[in-house]
């Protein structure tokens, strides 16, 4: 089972649980699919676009749970981004975690499954 993963913020992730799916962020929204990333991406995702946020969770999703709503597509550096063209159900979400911000702006990154 590989996992992604996506950076959000926790007034937005908790609306999603009382909703039971999570339909995207205000870029995701913009761009017509909720942007993941991999293991190895989210510290550089966490860099670029959440560099000083404070509460803000890690969410662990089954990526194989996502079908074939999940594309593959390059972005950063070229690099194959999972992007998923739909809203995320909860069922695929394999565990939230928190993203603590260290006093330097950047965020201590749990560790993450591949």
């Amino acid at each position: 089972m590989p996992t992604i993963y996506k950076i959000c913020p926790a007034p937005a992730w908790r609306e999603a649980e009382r909703q039971g799916a999570y339909r995207g962020s205000p870029d995701d929204m913009r761009d017509g699919f909720i942007h993941f990333s991999t293991a190895a991406q989210v510290p550089g995702t966490a860099a670029k676009h959440f560099a000083g946020q404070r509460g803000l969770f890690l969410i662990a999703v089954d990526a194989d749970a996502l079908g074939d709503a999940l594309k593959w597509e390059p972005s950063r550096g070229g690099d194959l981004f999972p992007h998923l063209y739909g809203e995320l159900d909860l069922g695929a979400v394999t565990r939230v975690m928190d993203m603590r911000l260290r006093s330097d702006g950047t965020h201590e990154i749990p560790e993450l499954e591949k």
